[in-house]
């Protein structure tokens, strides 16, 4: 038997276009949204289970782009090998769910593709404030860490002047979007980690993407229905 039972496609992508038609959007310090109960609890722990092991990094330099040979991306090899990969993404890829991110976002998402990163922070983890690249249509945080500690894991946001000006909340299953902009400033700051700080990482990327084994479908764009 396997475990956990993974909901369908057609479950999550119910669930999870819900949780961003209910996002509470906030104009401050940039357009974002709030989003809560993101994913089915089944599919979170078919996410938590999965027999991937943290990358130990020690203390980093403040990107990701520096241990790119270790991150874990959900590619066709992942989608094969694990169903919670598989019907995550294919629920994500589907013409009704790009409707809703296109509606909710205001952009234009058919001909992107999807990428998906399953993310798990050690302690020495940061990220410098930073702001992400045109490429990606949009960026999603969807939070999956628990612990003693884990409401002061959220996204730090900052202004133009790259002043910190808070944090998104970090519960469990809770979410942050944004649209990629000049003004888009975000990062984490350097702060234990007593555990692993895991979360997905969700983007429609441009066509033009270069790292095309980071994608869930290198030769399916996104299709609007």
């Amino acid at each position: 038997m396997s475990y956990p039972k993974i909901p369908s496609a057609d479950v999550i992508a119910r669930h999870f276009s819900a949780s961003v038609r209910a996002a509470r959007r906030d104009d401050q310090p940039y357009r974002h949204w709030l989003l809560r109960d993101v994913f089915p609890e089944d599919l979170c722990t078919g996410i938590l289970t999965l027999p991937i092991a943290p990358p130990y990094l020690g203390r980093t330099d403040g990107t990701r782009n520096s241990y790119n040979d270790r991150r874990a991306f959900i590619t066709p090899v992942l989608r094969q090998k694990f169903p919670a990969c598989a019907t995550l993404a294919e629920a994500l890829q589907r013409p009704e769910v790009a409707a809703v991110m296109a509606e909710t976002c205001e952009i234009a998402v058919a001909g992107a593709y999807l990428r998906i990163e399953y993310i798990q922070d050690l302690d020495g983890a940061w990220l410098e404030p930073h702001h992400d690249i045109p490429e990606k249509l949009f960026s999603m945080v969807i939070y999956l860490f628990t612990g003693p500690d884990a409401a002061e894991w959220g996204t730090d946001i900052y202004d133009n002047e790259k002043r910190w000006v808070g944090q998104s909340p970090g519960d469990f299953n809770s979410g942050v979007i944004f649209v990629p902009g000049a003004n888009t400033w975000h990062g984490f700051e350097p702060r234990p980690i007593i555990g692993v700080r895991r979360l997905m990482e969700i983007n429609y990327v441009a066509p033009n993407w270069r790292d095309r084994n980071q994608l869930c479908y290198p030769d399916q764009p996104i299709r609007l229905p």
